[in-house]
């Protein structure tokens, strides 16, 4: 397996690992249109920060990918990027993610009436990069994501950035405890995505932190 920094000419493929690499898990895809959501969670990472872009790959194929932003500050925000998704793709006029947008309303409107807590960003100095990783279903367990995480975390060392957070979810289990053993601990309380379910419940956002060693 080769840990590498990503290339332009990776971006097909890519593209095409995004659309499955988290088959199987919660997230694998959020309102069923894999275009629109590499819009928000891939493509700026590849045109705004390539050089905090990792791969991994094996026998000259992709397997694993972790995009990352060294200060998020100087980054598009989520909410941002997914206004302009859902204006560019015109996704309230698509059944599937218009239905996933509907809920994802109701759950907001039913979450300020009983004072829960709001999934969101974090925006805090203390921790201002971030990153996302993914890996193929046939590579986990094979030590590609600790691969892309040790290449990132070298990067950040070297920018002597003062911390990194990332966000997870509650119910994958195996992503915390991976997230656990590569120095990221838990931050604030657990919180309900709006709109997103698996196998038929909620599902709840964990936010984790690493701060930079002396």
């Amino acid at each position: 397996m080769e840990i590498r920094a990503f290339t332009e000419g990776d971006r097909a493929e890519l593209r095409g690992l995004f659309a499955r690499a988290g088959e199987g898990s919660p997230t694998a895809s959020l309102w069923g249109d894999p275009e629109s959501e590499a819009s928000i969670y891939l493509d700026p990472y590849m045109d705004l920060e390539p050089e905090s872009l990792f791969v991994a790959v094996v026998d000259g194929g992709l397997v694993g990918y972790l995009t990352g932003c060294v200060d998020s500050s100087e980054f598009p925000g989520e909410d941002e990027l997914l206004e302009r998704a859902i204006r560019e793709h015109r996704l309230f006029l698509r059944r599937g993610p218009a239905r996933f947008f509907a809920r994802s309303m109701l759950d907001m409107a039913v979450g300020t009436l009983r004072r829960q807590p709001r999934a969101g960003e974090l925006r805090d100095p203390r921790w201002p990069a971030h990153l996302h990783i993914n890996v193929a279903p046939e590579a986990r367990g094979t030590g590609a994501a600790q691969g892309l995480m040790k290449h990132w975390l070298q990067r950040l060392d070297a920018l002597e950035s003062p911390g990194c957070y990332l966000q997870t979810l509650v119910e994958n289990t195996r992503a915390v405890r991976f997230f656990e053993r590569m120095g990221f601990t838990e931050y604030g309380e657990a919180a309900a995505v709006p709109g997103l379910r698996y196998q038929g419940k909620r599902v709840h956002q964990r936010t984790m932190v690493r701060t930079r060693r002396a």
